[in-house]
């Protein structure tokens, strides 16, 4: 059953994917999930990511994400270049990142922490277990874990 949190208020999930087919299963698995408050905003590589944060262009009106759920391999600028920049600036660098890739190696893990992600998934192939981790994702960082406020 959808529950409301964040007292009502819209809670913010910025979706940084290329893949289209990936970013709108995780869309549809996150819009089936638990949280009916839930409002996400896709954009396709890291470039993009930083126009949003910064609000530039057609992302003038962009709300502040609550969390940032990022792939590493985008076309332009990838997760960790955006990761970086992202965690040098003073107001977004409180904003949670979540990591998640197809890369398994340990280079991409820890350039991801050392770049201070905080929290890195590998992405299962199966379905189902895609579906699983998306919504174990959803279920941590809005069920279990405190965001800071925007």
């Amino acid at each position: 059953m959808p529950v409301i949190i964040n007292g009502g208020k819209p809670v913010e999930l910025l979706l940084v994917e290329d893949k289209a087919e990936e970013a709108e299963l995780t869309i549809e698995t996150l819009r089936e999930g638990r949280i009916s408050n839930l409002r996400i905003n896709w954009v396709e590589d890291g470039e993009e990511a930083i126009a949003y944060l910064r609000r530039q262009g057609k992302y003038a009106d962009a709300p502040r994400p609550d969390l940032i759920l990022m792939d590493l391999h985008m076309p332009r600028m990838g997760g960790l270049e955006a990761l970086g920049v992202l965690k040098q600036h003073p107001e977004w660098r409180l904003i949670p990142v979540v990591i998640m890739t197809s890369a398994t190696d340990e280079e991409h893990v820890r350039g991801a922490y050392s770049r201070h992600a905080n929290c890195y998934v590998t992405k299962p192939l199966d379905l189902d277990e895609f579906i699983a981790a998306v919504r174990s994702i959803e279920d941590f960082w809005f069920g279990v874990a405190r965001l800071p406020a925007a």
